[in-house]
């Protein structure tokens, strides 16, 4: 399991299993509950380069990032460390 540690949005962590380049398990810790996740669910199974096509660059009110960007940031770290 790979933990990220987010910057500048609600979540305090992000731990992440990967199988190869696809998310076998997510889960945020901190941020808006339900709707993590909900996204934890619905990005099992899809690979690294699916989630960050949808995902990548998403913002959160004033934000210029959010939980679902730092997600992406976070797979791409997990990538680099296996």
């Amino acid at each position: 399991m790979h933990t990220y540690t987010p910057r500048g949005v609600c979540s305090r962590a992000i731990n992440i299993e990967l199988d190869g380049d696809r998310v076998s398990r997510i889960e945020f810790v901190g941020g808006c509950d339900g709707n993590l996740k909900a996204v934890s669910k619905l990005v099992q199974g899809m690979t690294v380069d699916e989630i960050a096509a949808q995902l990548e660059g998403n913002t959160c009110g004033r934000r210029s990032t959010s939980c679902a960007d730092q997600l992406v940031r976070g797979l791409r770290a997990a990538q680099a460390a296996e």
